[in-house]
């Protein structure tokens, strides 16, 4: 009998905040369209391929040489040319005004030292506003000419030992890259599943800390307190609608990302339910929190992006957690974000499972069931 009465306390509390969330149409934007919405805007948006560098070529030497290894250089579209030019102070001030990102200055001379076999240079200038981007431009320019120079010294070996009489020989190492899970290495495939992690934090942590501080506001609270309904069963029964609503929002970013942007499905599907299911506890554990120590809906967006913010950058989804200083990278351990990347990630793209990815399953559902139980102690003791 007991339990029964639970039951349906459990589901009267479940129907009135699925009633309550459906009839607000701004929740419903914000729980559905909108991550939505920002998943194919970012999708697109972020992109760490870098092509059509504006460059600016400074061509002193005017020679056929000079202009069939430029054009050489700008054949694969990385670099794209915006100017050409004999002036090095013109090439300056188009890289000071932003016109240009890099400046390639073939020397004179450059054809007639190639062609008498003497050493001869090439500068590459480059704005470092971007470093990503700068140290992609002189790889680019830096390995084709590496590659040239290779060459030139391979045939005038071949040269002298033709006129000795013997067959040159010349030991080298060929490098045959082979890319597994994203072949193609699309930006999109790998920054998809993160920012699917990242919106599922944004909305469910900031709607459950607002939706119980709009509740204290209004005194819809104080009214379903005076019911005979236990803490423990009101907050399972506020927290279970918003941990379906994840699931479905996870659902629908699946089926975007596999149609929009082309990200792989390889692993268990129950398997990255499952693991949502926990990683939502933990979200909705921390909105829970905010939202007992909040008294308006004011202090309960602010705290949900106090705790969003560091999540997110310490995620490791934009920038790779072994490139984060030492000091910090131990500070990730405790973000519950970077654990559920790392599994979304690993299912979608290596087809991982339970035997791969069981520490980090193991870590998540610690974070879910410490901050739910965290959660449901503090919202009793503020009840009382």
């Amino acid at each position: 009998m007991g339990t029964h009465r639970l039951l349906v306390q459990l589901r009267a509390v479940f129907r009135k905040e699925v009633g309550q969330t459906v009839r607000d149409r701004r929740m419903v934007f914000m729980l559905i369209v909108a991550p939505l919405i920002q998943l194919v805007v970012l999708g697109f948006a972020v992109d760490f391929d870098v092509d059509h560098v504006p460059a600016i070529v400074v061509d002193r030497d005017g020679s056929a040489d000079s202009r069939r290894h430029t054009d050489a250089i700008l054949a694969d579209g990385t670099l794209e040319r915006v100017a050409q030019l004999t002036s090095e102070d013109e090439a300056e001030r188009m890289l000071e005004d932003g016109e240009g990102a890099a400046v390639i200055i073939i020397p004179s001379g450059f054809g007639a030292d190639l062609a008498a076999g003497r050493p001869t240079s090439v500068q590459v200038v480059l704005d470092g506003t971007d470093p990503m981007r700068a140290s992609i431009v002189a790889g680019v320019v830096g390995r084709y000419f590496g590659e040239i120079g290779v060459e030139l010294a391979w045939r005038k070996m071949r040269a002298i030992a033709a006129a000795q009489g013997v067959t040159p020989r010349l030991a080298g190492i060929q490098l045959v890259p082979q890319v597994y899970y994203n072949p193609q290495q699309i930006t999109a495939v790998y920054i998809v599943p993160g920012i699917a992690a990242m919106l599922l934090v944004i909305v469910t942590t900031i709607v459950t800390a607002m939706g119980l501080a709009r509740e204290k506001e209004m005194g819809t609270l104080e009214q379903v307190l005076v019911t005979p309904i236990s803490p423990p069963i009101l907050m399972i029964g506020k927290l279970g609608p918003f941990v379906l609503i994840g699931l479905f929002d996870v659902t629908l970013a699946l089926v975007l990302g596999s149609w929009v942007f082309d990200v792989p499905i390889r692993g268990s599907l129950p398997f990255l339910y499952l693991a949502t299911a926990i990683y939502l506890l933990s979200t909705l554990g921390v909105g829970l929190l905010i939202s007992t120590s909040s008294s308006t809906q004011q202090q309960a967006f602010m705290g949900g992006f106090l705790f969003m913010m560091p999540a997110i950058l310490l995620s490791g989804n934009m920038t790779p957690i072994s490139s984060m200083p030492d000091w910090m990278q131990p500070i990730t351990w405790i973000n519950p974000v970077r654990w559920y990347i790392e599994i979304l990630r690993s299912v979608l793209l290596k087809g991982s499972g339970p035997a791969d990815l069981w520490m980090q399953l193991l870590i998540l559902s610690g974070f879910g069931v410490g901050l739910v139980a965290l959660a449901s102690l503090t919202f009793r003791k503020r009840l009382k």
